[in-house]
């Protein structure tokens, strides 16, 4: 084992110019990955857009490459690069090599810049330092500036040169470090997602991204709101149904986090309806996505439950039986976007996704507490209509948890399945990968079953009778039926419940599976296909990821067994029947309908349903997109009772000859 150095005055050393962001690219970027990649756009893309808030450009070209190298231009007033007095050092050394340097410290003193996306004067620099190349191109004061950098060092002299044109502005291109990230990869729908985001929260300026397809070639995209949240907030409701037209709410306010701290400004923009359709909320501070939310979202979580609660009271809305309302009943019928700029910022970190101002959530809880009250006073029919919203989702959220607690209660189970699940019969093996349950119709298939299976691994339910359409029926009827609430046991791996309503039901874990094949073994008559179809609405209902894993099964019965003096034959179509009869030729021989399954010997069950070797098993794969499948189930089994009548009145013919009509 190699000796350690030891720890001496020597061992403590200082990372220096770029190593400190190359050798720790995660303590600025929040990490070496794609995600610290992708923040290193948005910081360079950040400086563009104060400018544009300043009133400097309307414009700004964000260029994906096919090298994985980026540029993103504006038409501001463009970087200062030249010489700079008070800190005796040009510009373009403290802009692009310096931490914590930049024009954007005195934001809440009449600085240059009173609402910035930019802080800390590390964006700049830091991108530089962790990019394989950058190239700054400036166009300021008539003059066309030009700065090259490779690996975050100068590479080169600052190149001036007249510039006779009237536009200035910036232009950055540079290529993220493979040497400090481990991708760079970019995908092209970040850069749309972030645009499109931008976009909205900064009204009237357009946004153009061009992505590079072939050397000559770009695919082109603008996006523009010209009036920012409102526009974005029509947008995503589109033709749905409102609960209230789209409202736009403004202030502005001036505060402090803590007495002792200095006074700064804060504006306030917000958009929302409220809708039974669709339901968004976004926070954006600065026009920086907050991800996170932080005070917004405190403030709006505050502010929301409590005016409408006081509201709810006041009007004599709840019932005795009612509990108070809480954020997620309101949140499922609204549509919020809030877009929130300050002088002065608390960011959780430097990726910018949540911030922490007091002053902030203070002010912004009373403002919407106050909009909220003036609005229901106004509206008197909008306000009307969310309160029974509101207390629609309250009361689904409660009869969904106190199902899942029922559920919880009815399926909590130990070891021994067959103690608690009438007529289960278990197998002895305890590896998942080889046990196997039959799900069979009835009593009298189970005992045919019982005798014929291998009890080392193949496990019997019976289903009693035909069980509940589950496709249509409520999540608390279904599972008060004492049959589906066995075979849930069952199976163990619990329920997965989509919808909003109810997501609070689920449980599933596949891991938790106690069998590798769930097989369903009916008739094969009208009876039988229609228990099975139920067996199967249910699996599709409540865990679909068993069909689409591949781990429900049908096991094929034969329609005909033909006898002859020395042989049988099971068919299990017309087809089989015939070339059966073709190889019997002129031999004496009878045929039948197959028996239902509790009329079988258990050397016949064990040969044409049970033995791996010689039964018949269908996978169930949807073949279709899950929309399809969706759409077959409902015509099958669903409310379009039109569609199912013109569905028999085209197929049914192809299904005559199942039909028992002796």
């Amino acid at each position: 084992m190699a000796k350690k150095a030891a720890y001496t005055e020597e061992s403590i050393s200082q990372l220096k110019g770029a190593d400190r962001v190359r050798k720790r690219p995660a303590v600025i970027f929040g990490s070496d990955g794609i995600d610290g990649c992708q923040h290193a756009v948005f910081e360079i893309l950040s400086n563009s857009i104060d400018e544009a808030r300043e009133g400097h450009g309307d414009k700004i070209i964000v260029t994906r490459y096919l090298d994985k190298s980026i540029e993103v231009q504006d038409f501001g007033r463009g970087i200062p690069m030249d010489f700079n007095e008070n800190e005796q050092r040009y510009n373009w050394e403290l802009v692009f090599c310096e931490m914590y340097a930049g024009g954007k410290y005195n934001t809440n003193d009449g600085g240059s810049y009173e609402y910035s996306l930019g802080l800390n004067g590390l964006g700049l620099c830091s991108t530089q330092y962790a990019s394989e190349y950058m190239e700054a191109e400036i166009h300021k004061n008539g003059t066309r500036y030009v700065m090259r950098f490779k690996e975050g060092n100068p590479d080169g002299e600052l190149q001036r040169e007249p510039y006779s044109k009237k536009d200035t502005g910036s232009r950055i291109r540079w290529k993220p470090d493979l040497k400090v990230f481990t991708d760079i990869d970019i995908p092209l729908e970040y850069y749309q997602e972030t645009i499109r985001r931008q976009s909205v929260v900064n009204e009237g300026v357009r946004f153009i991204l061009k992505d590079q397809i072939t050397a000559n070639t770009f695919d082109t995209y603008e996006y523009i709101y010209e009036n920012g949240i409102t526009d974005y907030v029509k947008e995503f409701v589109g033709e749905a149904e409102t609960l209230s037209d789209v409202q736009f709410w403004q202030t502005e306010r001036k505060g402090r986090d803590r007495a002792d701290k200095p006074e700064y400004k804060v504006k306030i923009n917000a958009a929302l309806c409220f809708s039974n359709k669709k339901q968004l909320k976004e926070y954006y501070h600065n026009s920086s996505f907050l991800e996170h939310g932080g005070a917004p979202e405190k403030a709006v979580r505050s502010a929301f439950v409590s005016q409408i609660d006081a509201y709810l009271k006041a009007n004599g809305k709840y019932l005795k039986t009612d509990s108070k309302v809480n954020f997620q009943d309101i949140e499922d019928c609204l549509v919020l976007v809030v877009s929130s700029f300050s002088t002065q910022t608390s960011y959780e970190n430097q990726t910018k996704k949540a911030i922490t101002n007091k002053f902030i959530q203070e002010a912004m809880t009373e403002f919407f507490r106050h909009q909220l009250e003036v609005y229901f006073l106004e509206n008197p029919l909008d306000g009307e209509k969310v309160a029974n919203q509101v207390l629609i989702n309250m009361r689904s959220r409660i009869k969904a948890e106190t199902t899942r607690l029922n559920i919880k209660k009815t399926l909590q189970s130990g070891n021994d399945l067959s103690n608690r699940v009438e007529k289960f019969v278990d197998c002895r093996s305890k590896d998942v990968n080889e046990r196997e349950i039959f799900i069979v119709e009835g009593d009298s298939a189970l005992g045919a079953c019982k005798q014929a299976r291998d009890s080392a691994f193949q496990a019997i339910i019976p289903v009693r009778g035909k069980i509940l359409n589950c496709l249509k029926a409520e999540y608390n009827k279904i599972f008060k039926s004492e049959i589906i609430t066995d075979l849930i046991k069952v199976l163990g791996c619990g329920v997965e419940v989509t919808g909003k309503a109810s997501k609070e039901l689920s449980s599933f874990n596949l891991d938790n599976l106690r069998w590798s094949k769930v097989i369903i073994c009916t008739d094969a008559d009208v009876d039988g296909f229609q228990i099975r179809t139920l067996i199967l609405t249910m699996i599709y209902r409540l865990m679909p990821t068993l069909i689409r894993e591949g781990k429900v099964y049908i096991a094929e019965s034969p329609l005909y067994e033909i006898n002859t003096k020395d042989e049988t034959w099971f068919c299990y179509t017309e087809k089989e029947k015939q070339e059966a009869l073709a190889e019997i030729g002129d031999r004496k021989f009878t045929i039948q309908r197959s028996k239902g399954l509790g009329e079988n010997e258990a050397d016949m069950m064990w040969l044409t349903t049970m033995n791996p070797k010689t039964r018949r098993l269908i996978k169930v794969e949807p073949d279709y997109s899950p929309e399809a499948v969706a759409d077959k189930f409902d015509l099958l089994l669903g409310d379009n009772l039109q569609g199912r009548k013109d569905h028999i009145a085209e197929n049914g013919y192809l299904y005559l000859d199942l039909t028992d009509v002796s």
